[in-house]
């Protein structure tokens, strides 16, 4: 469970590809990707915006990386692939 108040939550689909979004109050995005077509290829990604601590609620589960990019800045994140069948 995200401890923050959910903003706001959207999805679209772009070349075979589901992506659904939850912005949260904190400044926290949890991102889900899957391919429509192909099951096996499905992921999770959180990233935290600039200056933001990691919510204490994912600390213990998931390492967050930082990556610099020309575009969006500093992004910090994680992600996982989601594995079986749901």
């Amino acid at each position: 469970m995200i401890g923050s108040r959910p903003l706001e939550a959207t999805q679209f689909e772009a070349e075979g590809i589901r992506f659904g979004y939850v912005f949260y109050e904190n400044g926290l995005v949890v991102n889900v990707m899957y391919t429509i077509d192909d099951a096996k290829k499905r992921a999770v990604g959180f990233k935290l915006s600039e200056g933001m601590e990691v919510p204490e609620e994912l600390a213990p589960r998931f390492k967050f990386a930082t990556q610099r990019s020309k575009l969006a800045g500093t992004i910090r994140g994680s992600f996982f692939v989601i594995k079986g069948e749901y």
